[in-house]
């Protein structure tokens, strides 16, 4: 094994620039795809854990999971009827604090009751249709980064005053409103209530901004006009990505309809997935590009060494030895320019780290980026199958030429 890796050494030392420019094929390959996958899984990251950790993990609504039957259709099983209006069925989830206390029993994350309400906003002449979700600051910490959001206030001002609400900063600027502002919320069953404006807040969300407010429990229950009152039930998993197999059994448990943050956004998540897709694409390009440097580098050097083959055969070396000895010289190429990749790799990701920007739309200042060592392995372990599959076919070819007829000049 020794001698094979100093022949290689010495083919691979003699043809210097050759062999600097196989490796730095490598290294670019290598260092661009770390790169891309570093800034790709990094972006991704940072809009899942935007997307994902602004909002709850899993919902539970007081919607059944399976529609109620009709009284005749529980009757008469051959008996079929239309028209007919359903029984009048409660809202809200019965047992709230029941079933919240059945579920904390196992669920690996927190809960928090809520109260879903739809009211019509008035402020100086304007009526606004917002949604009103009443919470539990105490818990709303928990589930939502919503604390981490308010841009005045906190989420305990809610305690500050009596029927005290939480605008969206955008909500508050379209009608004018500030802290302390007074206004009127009337729901759709006919309640109406003044309201007073404790904090705003900002998640980033157009449409949560522009359309929502915050208020304590009971204030929500006062405008369903229903004491106790709650329609849904908030989980935030431990682990983002089991929030699915948890909702299907919490689904099972409870009899109500449980929806996840990836059934919720399918339609994005499937875009990730092509998005994923797509750079693994780019990135196996890079490398594969750079193995035709490999390949061009060592065919080379097994067309030039051709006279130093017959001399190794003719001294007793076997085909597998001779093949040995160019796969070696591809293997130590890919493995340098792996090494170099890193470094060239590692640099180029803190340079896009580092790199400032500002947009209408986003306050982040610089490029989510992802360091892992998965990005490095997967890198290095490609550039290796590269520059072995490179090598072997040249070493192959070398390893089947006769010395005879190489001695004798026939090629």
């Amino acid at each position: 094994m020794n001698l094979i890796l100093t022949i290689a050494w010495t083919h691979v030392r003699h043809r210097a620039r050759q062999t600097l420019v196989a490796i730095a094929g490598v290294m670019t390959g290598v260092g661009f795809s770390v790169m891309m996958a570093a800034m790709m899984e990094g972006s991704q990251d940072d809009f899942i854990r935007t997307l994902v950790d602004a909002l709850p993990h899993i919902s539970i609504t007081d919607e059944l999971r399976q529609p109620t039957r009709q009284p005749a259709d529980i009757a008469y099983a051959a008996a079929e009827f239309h028209g007919l209006t359903p029984d009048v069925r409660r809202p809200g989830i019965k047992n709230p604090m029941a079933t919240i206390a059945s579920l904390q029993s196992w669920v690996p994350g927190a809960l928090t009751p809520s109260v879903q309400s739809k009211a019509v906003l008035r402020f100086a002449g304007r009526n606004l249709t917002v949604s009103i979700i009443g919470i539990d600051p105490r818990t709303e910490a928990d589930v939502s980064n919503l604390a981490t959001h308010m841009k005045q206030g906190t989420l305990h001002s809610l305690y500050r005053s009596s029927n005290a609400i939480l605008l969206g900063d955008r909500l508050a600027n379209k009608i004018g409103a500030r802290v302390n502002s007074n206004i009127t919320l009337a729901s759709a069953e006919g309640a109406t209530m003044n309201a007073t404006v404790v904090g705003t807040f900002h998640t980033g969300f157009r449409m949560t901004d522009e359309t929502t407010g915050y208020v304590l429990l009971k204030t929500a229950q006062i405008l369903e006009k229903q004491t106790g009152i709650v329609n849904e039930i908030r989980v935030r998993t431990h682990d983002p990505m089991a929030a699915r197999l948890i909702s299907e059994r919490i689904g099972e448990q409870t009899g109500y309809k449980s929806i996840s943050w990836q059934e919720a956004q399918e339609d994005l998540l499937s875009a990730i997935t092509l998005r994923n897709v797509l750079m693994y694409t780019i990135v196996g390009a890079i490398l594969l590009v750079a193995s035709f440097g490999t390949y061009n580098i060592i065919s080379t050097i097994t067309h030039e060494k051709t006279r130093d083959i017959a001399i190794l055969k003719s001294l007793g070396f076997r085909e597998h030895t001779i093949r040995a000895v160019f796969i070696v010289e591809a293997l130590l190429v890919g493995l340098v320019g792996a090494v170099l990749g890193w470094i060239f790799g590692y640099l180029l990701t803190r340079g896009l780290a580092s790199l400032e920007f500002k947009t209408p739309f986003s306050d982040y200042n610089h490029l989510p980026v992802l360091y892992s060592v998965k990005h490095y392995l997967l890198a290095t372990g490609v550039a290796l199958v590269s520059s072995l599959v490179a090598g072997y076919f040249p070493a192959r070819s070398a390893a089947r030429l006769h010395p005879v007829d190489i001695i004798r000049g026939a090629t």
